[in-house]
């Protein structure tokens, strides 16, 4: 399944300095003034996946395919955006479709880069974005109910439910406040589900501190990560000029730059691991002489659907998984040696896959 992020912020927040990092790419050109990004960029990004080295090495697999993130990056959003200030909301529908929205923040002082509002102020930012991707659905969702009325006349028990959701969504937008934080049951949900509104989706708020606040942030940091703790969001601490120097390492010397800075794993595995936590996503794996490679899966999903990710004949032809848990793949050598050990299982269409199963699926044609 395809994970894609927005990313939004404020301009010179070092959105896209960060983009450009993590995508190892240098076509969002990053500059000291607002509005530099005026088309949205989009770049995909391997997941690191330190398992996926070791079970090539056992597999002699010619190639190895990691799971991806695929980032949108537009262009940075004022007050206003709504009504038309700076460049406005439009390329706001670039990020419908995406699967969460990351919230880039600036948490770092420095006199030398402008902020748009002329202070350091995370939380004001926050509320500030908020508001506009509030207000940008709120237009949506007027124009939606005035043809939902219409619709409705069909006594269509569909069209009935997303009219009386409408009628409910409308007022609570335009008292200010994020779809994600209406009561919703699980029908309303399923009737929403391809409506793409932004604050629907869940955020993760991407704190960009100084190279030497990354290990521990500051009070700025501080603020957010309690703010997103109210909302059950994410919030992870990320430096963008680590990540940007850190874009043009070897593996070995990103190994030792972080070492050297207190750091475990970059801003981008942190990352990565805050959106699959975020949208309850988690990976199994596959291996052979041709590939090895990681495939992205809803928690909880069972066999025939976790097959389904690879090609649909495999959910609709599903007969059994062989599933050897990644320790044990490790351990005995491969698939023939947990066979062997009795550590290979055989799974039927009910069992629920776990993250770093190693899987062998068989179907029919």
């Amino acid at each position: 399944m395809a994970l894609t992020i927005g990313i939004v912020g404020l301009p010179n927040v070092g959105k896209s300095t960060l983009f450009n990092a993590i995508t190892n790419a240098q076509n969002a050109e990053a500059a000291n003034f607002p509005f530099c990004t005026i088309e949205p960029n989009v770049g995909i990004v391997s997941i690191p996946d330190d398992r996926l080295q070791q079970l090539a090495g056992i597999s002699g697999s010619t190639k190895i395919l990691p799971a991806t993130i695929e980032f949108n990056d537009i262009a940075g959003l004022v007050k206003g955006a709504s009504k038309g200030e700076g460049l406005g909301n439009k390329f706001l529908t670039h990020i419908r479709e995406t699967s969460a929205i990351a919230h880039v923040v600036r948490c770092f002082e420095d006199e030398n880069i402008i902020h748009v509002e002329g202070r350091i102020n995370p939380i004001e930012d926050i509320e500030i974005i908020n508001t506009e991707l509030v207000l940008a659905d709120l237009e949506m969702a007027e124009k939606m109910l005035n043809n939902q009325r219409k619709r409705a006349k069909s006594q269509s028990p569909d069209e009935k439910a997303l009219l009386a959701i409408l009628e409910k969504l409308v007022p609570h937008l335009g008292e200010g406040n994020p779809i994600r934080q209406m009561d919703l049951n699980e029908d309303e949900q399923q009737t929403l589900k391809g409506v793409h509104f932004l604050t629907s989706k869940k955020s993760i708020y991407v704190c960009n501190v100084a190279e030497d606040e990354a290990a521990e942030g500051n009070t700025h940091t501080k603020t957010v990560q309690d703010y997103a703790a109210q909302f059950g969001d994410e919030c992870i601490i990320v430096s963008a000029k680590i990540e940007e120097e850190l874009s043009g390492l070897t593996e070995e010397e990103s190994a030792e730059f972080l070492e050297e800075l207190g750091l475990k794993e970059s801003g981008l595995g942190r990352l990565a691991k805050s959106c699959f936590k975020l949208l309850a996503l988690h990976t199994y794996l596959t291996t052979g002489p041709k590939e090895t490679r990681a495939w992205t899966i809803p928690e909880g999903a069972k066999a025939p659907q976790a097959a389904g990710v690879i090609h649909t004949d495999f959910e609709a032809g599903f007969i059994r998984a062989n599933i050897v848990k990644f320790t044990d793949f490790i351990t005995c050598k491969g698939l023939l040696g947990a066979k062997e050990k009795g550590l290979l299982n055989q799974e039927g269409k009910d069992y629920v896959m776990q993250d770093g199963d190693v899987v062998e699926f068989l179907f029919n044609n």
